[in-house]
C-alpha cells in the first residue's frame, strides 16, 4: 500500500488514516465537502420528496428513498479534493471510476411507525441473471467502496446509520466459500448478523459535507428515527476501475484488498 501523502495540508497523515480504515473498517472524511454544496443538494431533494420542510405534517412516511440525482452540486459533493486523494488512498490510484451522480438516498422522517429495512447487513453490488436480491463475492465484485454522504447534520438523535467497528474483518471468511459467483446478501445475512455481534457500536453522526468511506464488507443498519429533524444522506458506492485481486503478484495492495486479505488469514 502507497504511504508518505497527506489527505490535505490540515488532514490526517496517510498511515492513520489508512491503519483506521483496516481496524474498523471505515473512516469519517470531516468537510469532505462545502456545507453550501450540501444545502443545494437538500434543497433539491426535498423537492423529490413532494414534502414542505417547514411542515411535519406533510412527512408521511419514515422514509423516502430518492434515487440517483446528477444535478451540479451532486457531481461537485462527489469531487472534492479531499475524496480523490482518499480514494487514492484506500481503492488505489486508477483503480477507481470518478461519479458525477449521488444515489440511492434514504431519506428518514421522525415517525412513530417503523421502518421495514433497519437490519443488519452488507450492500450487495451486482444482479446475477434470475436473482431478484443483490448479491456480494469475496472479492467485492463491482463495488470500490460503500459511502455514507451526510447533507443535514446527523447526531445519535437522528437515526444514524449503525456501525459494526471492525465487522469487515468478520465477512471474508462467509463469503470465500461462494466463489467468484457470490451470495445473495439475504441469503447470507443471519450469518453476517451473527459473526459480527462481538463487534463494538459506531454511528455515522456529522456535520454537512462529512463523508464515511467505509469498507465494502461493513455490517452496518439502519434505525428508526424517533428525533425531530430529517435525516438526509446518501449512500452509493464508488465503483471500481479494474476488479480487486487477493493474490498479487507485485503485493501491491489497496487497503480493501489487505482488509480482505487480513479478514481470510493471508496478510503477513
Amino acid at each position: 500500500m502507497r504511504r508518505g501523502r497527506r489527505i490535505a495540508d490540515d488532514g490526517p497523515v496517510d498511515d492513520e488514516l489508512v491503519e483506521r480504515f483496516l481496524e474498523d473498517g471505515f473512516v469519517k472524511i470531516e468537510g469532505a465537502f462545502p456545507p453550501r454544496v450540501a444545502e443545494d443538494c437538500t434543497r433539491l431533494l426535498w423537492k423529490e420528496t413532494g414534502y414542505d420542510p417547514d411542515d411535519p405534517g406533510t412527512w408521511k412516511d419514515p422514509v423516502v428513498w430518492v434515487g440517483g440525482m446528477a444535478q451540479g452540486p451532486f457531481a461537485a459533493a462527489a469531487n472534492s479534493p479531499a475524496l480523490h486523494q482518499a480514494f487514492d488512498l484506500l481503492v488505489g490510484e486508477g483503480r477507481w471510476r470518478p461519479r458525477y451522480s449521488l444515489g440511492s438516498f434514504p431519506l428518514r422522517f421522525p415517525h412513530d411507525e417503523e421502518p421495514e429495512d433497519a437490519g443488519w447487513h452488507i450492500e450487495g453490488s451486482y444482479l446475477p441473471e434470475g436473482a431478484t436480491w443483490h448479491f456480494a463475492n469475496v472479492r467485492s465484485r463491482d463495488r470500490a467502496l460503500l459511502m455514507l454522504f451526510l447533507f443535514s447534520e446527523v447526531t445519535e438523535e437522528d437515526a444514524p446509520t449503525r456501525i459494526r467497528v471492525g465487522s469487515h474483518l468478520d465477512v471474508p471468511p462467509l463469503l470465500e466459500p461462494y466463489g467468484e459467483d457470490g451470495v445473495s446478501g439475504l441469503e447470507i445475512a443471519p450469518r453476517l448478523v451473527e459473526a459480527s455481534a462481538h463487534r463494538p457500536l459506531a454511528y455515522a453522526t456529522g456535520r454537512p459535507g462529512d463523508v464515511y468511506l467505509c469498507h465494502p464488507f461493513l455490517v452496518h443498519a439502519a434505525q428508526p428515527h424517533h428525533g425531530t429533524r430529517p435525516r438526509f444522506m446518501a449512500q452509493p458506492p464508488l465503483d471500481p476501475a479494474v476488479p480487486y485481486e487477493l493474490d498479487r503478484l507485485d503485493g501491491d495492495y489497496s487497503a480493501v484488498e489487505f482488509a480482505i486479505r487480513r479478514g481470510l488469514a493471508r496478510a503477513g
